[in-house]
């Protein structure tokens, strides 16, 4: 964990001592209409997961600080490396639950190898498949982690592009691409987008990087114009890129939801309401900015969610 600075532990002070003063009024939050008493999840206790990278420590951070401000004693456990042995720490009860992404669950853990077009039809079809194995999602927050690709802000108003259908008329000389090397073979990667975008440039015009090098080396401009990227990445709007429109729908979706045992939701559904309070209010752009907190400002993932939970009035 990052060393808190003296700021975000007075900020965090200050939440801790609102939520107290709130509970002690025996009060509920500002927003928390359907959320209930301050005690509905009395006796749940566990521990909330994380696969190992900045927006999910600061999701596990963010649903552990706000179940336990309705009456839980969860704890966020950022320890545990790769999606497969988050997943397995779920179903093992190891894990209370964790925030997962459709994507993820319907290509990596289901075993499925195309996946479904829709935001909407994704959610459903990966809540169906993990029902069969007595997993829960709870209702997904807006946010989507998918692949994409950006471009300096300033250089999109230059070539007047803004989805990836734009990029085929380009002169070849602009079509320049900064990707890693995984995607570069990836059936939903490299080669697939070039088929589905008829994007023909010849191999001098891609250059393979590192995930974290793709973001400044795009920022400069000199060795590719269009980056790689992750959608919810905070390095987009720190470094000011454009993300390009997926006009097409070629990348799957990796929506994200809060998942659980069925047994556990059964046992305490007001889970549910209570990270329905928080879920609505998570959209791309604003784990962009949480993320950037971390990612570039260096900022501990805890401290991150109390701020961020104290500001929208929730703890």
């Amino acid at each position: 964990m990052k060393k808190k600075t003296a700021a975000s532990l007075v900020s965090a002070l200050a939440a801790t001592t609102l939520a107290l003063t709130a509970c002690a009024a025996g009060g509920t939050t500002a927003g928390g209409g359907g959320g209930g008493g301050r005690d509905d999840l009395a006796g749940l206790t566990g521990e909330i997961g994380a696969k190992d990278f900045s927006e999910q420590y600061i999701l596990a951070y963010i649903t552990s600080q706000l179940l336990n401000a309705y009456g839980a004693n969860t704890t966020a456990n950022t320890s545990v490396v790769g999606s497969a042995n988050v997943r397995a720490a779920l179903e093992s009860d190891e894990f209370l639950g964790y925030w997962e992404y459709t994507g993820t669950s319907w290509i990596t853990y289901n075993g499925n190898t195309a996946p479904v077009v829709g935001e909407a039809e994704q959610f459903a079809a990966t809540k169906e498949a993990d029902a069969a194995n007595g997993i829960a999602w709870l209702d997904p927050a807006p946010f989507n982690n998918t692949y994409a690709f950006a471009i300096r802000s300033d250089k999109a108003a230059e070539l007047g592009v803004s989805s990836l259908s734009d990029i085929a008329g380009l002169p070849v000389e602009e079509q320049t691409f900064c990707i890693e090397s995984e995607f570069s073979t990836r059936d939903d990667g490299w080669p697939g987008l070039k088929a589905a975008y008829g994007i023909d440039v010849p191999d001098a015009n891609v250059a393979l990087l590192d995930t974290g090098v793709i973001y400044t080396t795009t920022a400069e401009g000199q060795v590719c114009n269009f980056g790689e990227v992750f959608a919810t990445d905070g390095r987009i709007s720190a470094l000011d890129l454009a993300v390009m429109e997926d006009d097409q729908a070629f990348f799957p979706v990796y929506q994200g939801g809060f998942t659980l045992k069925q047994s556990t939701l059964d046992e305490y559904p007001a889970i549910a309401d209570v990270i329905a309070m928080v879920s609505p209010l998570l959209t791309t752009e604003v784990m962009q900015q949480l993320n950037s907190l971390a990612d570039v400002d260096g900022e501990d993932p805890e401290d991150i969610a109390a701020n961020w939970l104290a500001e929208q009035g929730l703890i």
